[in-house]
C-alpha cells in the first residue's frame, strides 16, 4: 500500500472539479474543442477529463508524494512521516547583530542550538494560506522541498485538504532549467499533456488566466549559476503576467538575494522538541514498531544527556531522518559517536547533493571531499580553541586562503571567497547568521571537526588535556577524540594523560585526607560495587553532609553509578536520595519527613554494604533516640543548631569521618569539582574509545579517586 488508494478519488474530484468548468468555458466561448463548437461537453469527453485528472493525481503522488532518501530500503508515503513546519518572520532572516551579541545570545540561551529562542514562529500551512506569493528559505535538509510537495498534496485534496485556495498544483524542479531558453508555460503544459489532458495548451492558458494553478518552483539555488539571472527574470515576468495564480518558491537561505519583490520571505524554523518527537512517532508507526514502543524508546534515548549532541542534529529534518534510519537498523545509536557524526557530515558534504542530482559548481572540481573536510576541521579548531562560535566573513576567507596557499594538492586557481560561498550555498555547513557573520550549522559538527583536527595532529592531544580537561565546553570534543584516535596506543595515551592531569587538582591536605578516608572507609567492604564506585559513593556521602557544591555531588554520583553492578544500580540512586536529605539538614530548613527519611536511608546503606566497620544497627538506634528532641524543635518552630550538629556528628562518627576535612574553601571545593569531573570524563572516554588496552584501563581504574603514591605537599 503506497497510500495512493485512499488519495486517488479525492485527487480526481479536485482536479476534475477545477478542469471541467475551465474546459466548458473554453468550449462555450466559440473556440473549436474536441472537433466541436458551441455545445456542452458530452459524457465521453467528461470521462476523458476524469481519466486525465486521475492520471495527474497519480503522477503527482508518485513523483512528489513518496519519500525515499539516504539509502532507505523502501519508499514511504510523504504524508505518513510529514511533520508540520514552522516559519520564522523576516526579522529572523535578516539579522545585523554583531559577533559579540550573537555569542552572548547563544551562551545566555544555554542550549545547543543557534536559533534565537525569542523568534516568533508561525504554522507553515497557515502562512501558505495567507500569502499568494511565498518565498520559502532554509538550510540544506530543512524541509523546503518537502513543504512544497506537501502543499501540492493538500491542494489536490480540495476542500478536504489544508490548503484553502481552489487550484491545481504544478511542481517544477528549477534544477532542470539548464538552458537559457526557458518557457515556464510550456513546461506546465507538458505536465498535463503527459497525463492525457486534451487540448492542454488551451486548458493551461485558460487556467492561468483564471488563476486556477498553484505553481510550486523548487530549488532556486539549484539553478546552474550561468542561468540564474535569466531564470529569475523569466520567473518574475511569468508571475507578473499570471498574477492571479498562487506561487511558492523555495531557495537555500545563503543563495537568496531578495530578488522577488512581490513575495513574502519566510524561513523554516529548526524543529523543536515537539516536532522531533512527532516525526519519530510518524516514522516508527508500523504495527511491529507500535507493539515494541520503538518510537518512544528512540525519543527517550535522545533525551539522555550523553546524546545531547546527537539530538542537536535532530533539529534538522534531513539529519533527523538519518538518525531514525540509524536507530531503525540496530534499535540503538552507535556507542562511538564519532561514527555517527562522520556520517552526518558526509551527508551534508556530498550525499544529499548527489541524491538530489545537483550539479556541483566549478569551484568544487578541484576541491575533493577529503580536502574540504581538512579545511573545515582547521576552521572549526581555530574557532573552538579561541572560544569562538561565530566568525566574520573576513576571518573565514583568510583561513581558506591560507589553507589553499599552503596545501600542495589544492588547485591554485581557487578563490577563498568563492569557496566560502559555495560551502554556504551548496552544503550549508557554514551558515551566515547575520550580515557577514558565519557559524557552523550545528555545534555538533564544529565539535566533531575540532576533534578530527586534534586526532589528525597527534601533538595537540596533550595540549587538549592540559588546557581543557576541566572545561565542560570541551567535553564532547574529548569523547570524540577518544573515538577517533586509531593508533595502537591512542586511547590509552589519552586516558593516561587525563589521569596525570587530574591528579594535579588534589593539591591540599584536606582533599588528600578526604580521598584517604573514602578509600579506608570502603576498602574490602561487602558491597557489590567496584572499589572506585565505593570510593565515589563515600565522597558523595561526605560532601552531602558537609553541604558541598551540588555539581561535585552529582559527578560523584555518576562515577558511583558507572561502577555499580547491575543489581545495585538502583541503590546508587538510593545513595543520592539519602545524601540529598542529609544535605537538606545542613540548611536551616529541617522538616519532619526529611528526618524520618534519614533513618530509612540509613537502612538502605546497611543493605548495600558500601562502608565497612559501621554498626548500622547502633546508628539507626541513635537516630531514633534523637526523635523526641527533633519533635520538640519542630513544634516550637525554632531550629536547634545544636541538635543539627548532634545529628550530623552522629552520622559522621558512625562512619569515622572527621567533619573538618570536608569544610572546604572555595578553591578546594572547585578543585574537588574539577577532579571528580575529570575522572568521570575519563570513564566516558573509555566507553567512547574504539580500542583500549584492558590492562591500561584496569590500572587507571585502580588509581582513580586515590591519592597518588608519589604525592608530596
Amino acid at each position: 500500500m503506497t497510500g495512493f488508494e485512499a488519495f486517488a478519488p479525492i485527487a480526481i474530484s479536485c482536479v476534475s472539479g477545477i478542469a471541467l468548468p475551465i474546459f466548458q468555458s473554453i468550449y462555450g466561448s466559440g473556440i473549436k474543442l474536441f472537433g466541436l463548437i458551441g455545445k456542452k461537453l458530452d459524457d465521453e469527453t467528461k470521462r476523458g477529463i476524469y481519466t486525465a485528472s486521475g492520471e495527474y493525481g497519480k503522477r503527482y503522488f508518485k513523483r512528489h508524494g513518496i519519500l525515499k532518501a539516504l539509502g532507505m530500503r523502501e519508499a514511504v508515503p510523504l504524508e505518513s512521516v510529514y511533520t508540520a513546519l514552522q516559519f520564522l518572520d523576516e526579522q529572523a532572516i535578516r539579522s545585523f547583530e554583531s559577533i559579540q551579541k550573537l555569542e552572548e545570545a547563544y551562551r545566555e540561551a544555554k542550549q545547543r542550538t543557534f536559533q534565537q529562542q525569542k523568534c516568533q514562529k508561525q504554522s507553515g500551512l497557515k502562512i501558505a494560506n495567507q500569502k499568494q506569493y511565498l518565498m520559502v528559505l532554509g538550510q540544506p535538509g530543512a524541509g523546503k522541498s518537502t513543504f512544497l510537495r506537501k502543499m501540492g498534496l493538500e491542494a489536490l485534496k480540495g476542500k478536504k485538504g489544508g490548503y484553502q485556495q481552489n487550484c491545481i498544483p504544478v511542481f517544477l524542479e528549477l534544477k532542470s532549467f539548464t538552458s537559457s531558453q526557458i518557457d515556464i508555460e510550456k513546461l506546465i503544459v507538458e505536465e498535463f499533456s503527459i497525463c492525457g489532458f486534451p487540448s492542454s495548451e488551451q486548458f493551461i492558458a485558460k487556467a492561468l488566466e483564471q488563476g486556477k494553478l498553484l505553481i510550486l518552483l523548487d530549488g532556486l539555488d539549484e539553478v546552474p549559476t550561468v542561468n540564474t539571472n535569466e531564470v529569475i527574470s523569466k520567473i518574475q515576468n511569468f508571475v507578473d503576467r499570471y498574477d492571479k495564480n498562487s506561487f511558492i518558491v523555495s531557495c537555500r537561505t545563503a543563495a537568496y538575494r531578495n530578488n522577488f519583490q512581490r513575495f513574502t520571505d519566510v524561513k523554516i524554523a529548526d524543529f523543536d522538541d515537539t516536532q522531533i518527537e512527532q516525526f519519530i512517532g510518524n516514522w516508527f508507526q508500523s504495527e511491529v514498531d507500535k507493539q515494541a514502543g520503538t518510537a518512544q524508546k528512540c525519543w527517550e534515548l535522545l533525551q539522555k544527556p550523553e546524546y545531547a549532541a546527537a539530538k542537536e542534529l535532530a533539529h534538522t529534518p534531513l539529519l533527523l531522518t538519518f538518525l531514525c534510519l540509524t536507530y531503525d537498523r540496530s534499535q540503538n545509536f552507535p556507542n562511538n559517536r564519532s561514527v555517527l557524526y562522520k556520517k552526518a557530515l558526509r551527508i551534508l558534504l556530498e550525499e544529499w547533493a548527489a541524491e538530489k542530482r545537483i550539479q556541483k559548481e566549478e569551484i568544487y572540481q578541484g576541491l575533493s571531499t577529503e580536502l574540504e573536510g581538512s579545511l573545515l576541521s582547521e576552521i572549526a579548531y581555530t574557532g573552538f580553541e579561541t572560544d569562538k562560535l561565530f566568525f566574520s566573513q573576513r576571518e573565514v576567507v583568510e583561513e581558506i586562503k591560507t589553507f589553499l596557499a599552503t596545501n600542495l594538492n589544492v588547485p591554485k586557481h581557487l578563490d577563498g571567497e568563492a569557496v566560502l560561498n559555495a560551502i554556504a550555498v551548496q552544503q550549508g555547513i557554514l551558515v551566515e547568521r547575520a550580515e557577514d557573520v558565519f557559524s557552523f550549522s550545528h555545534l555538533t559538527l564544529q565539535e566533531y571537526l575540532t576533534a578530527q583536527y586534534i586526532a589528525d595532529n597527534n601533538n595537540l592531544i596533550e595540549q587538549l588535556v592540559t588546557s581543557h580537561l576541566s572545561d565542560p565546553r570541551w567535553r564532547e570534543v574529548f569523547l570524540l577524540v577518544a573515538g577517533l584516535v586509531r593508533s595502537k596506543n591512542g586511547a590509552d595515551d589519552l586516558l593516561l594523560l587525563m589521569e596525570k592531569e587530574a591528579q594535579k587538582y588534589i593539591n591540599t591536605p584536606k582533599l588528600q585526607e578526604l580521598l584517604q578516608w573514602a578509600d579506608a572507609a570502603t576498602k574490602d567492604s561487602e558491597g557489590d560495587f567496584k572499589p572506585v564506585g565505593k570510593r565515589a559513593a563515600a565522597i558523595v556521602y561526605a560532601n552531602a553532609n558537609a553541604n558541598a557544591n551540588a555539581y561535585a555531588y552529582d559527578i560523584a554520583i555518576a562515577i558511583a553509578y558507572a561502577n555499580a553492578n547491575a543489581y545495585d544500580i538502583a541503590n546508587a540512586y538510593a545513595i543520592a536520595n539519602a545524601n540529598a536529605y542529609a544535605n537538606a539538614n545542613t540548611s536551616l530548613n529541617l522538616k519532619t519527613n526529611a528526618y524520618l527519611s534519614l533513618i530509612a536511608r540509613a537502612e538502605e546503606f546497611q543493605k548495600i554494604k558500601i562502608f565497612k566497620d559501621v554498626n548500622w544497627t547502633e546508628l539507626i538506634a541513635q537516630l531514633t533516640a534523637l526523635k523526641d528532641r527533633f519533635a520538640e524543635a519542630n513544634q516550637s518552630d525554632q531550629i536547634d543548631l545544636a541538635f543539627l550538629d548532634c545529628l550530623l556528628d552522629t552520622w559522621c562518627n558512625a562512619l569515622h569521618l572527621n567533619r573538618e576535612i570536608v569544610k572546604l574553601s572555595q578553591e578546594e571545593a572547585q578543585a574537588l569539582r574539577d577532579y571528580l569531573y575529570a575522572n568521570n570524563l575519563s570513564i566516558e572516554c573509555k566507553e567512547a574509545a574504539v580500542r583500549i588496552s584492558a590492562k591500561t584501563w584496569e590500572e587507571i581504574e585502580s588509581r582513580m579517586l586515590v591519592v597518588p603514591e608519589n604525592s608530596t605537599l
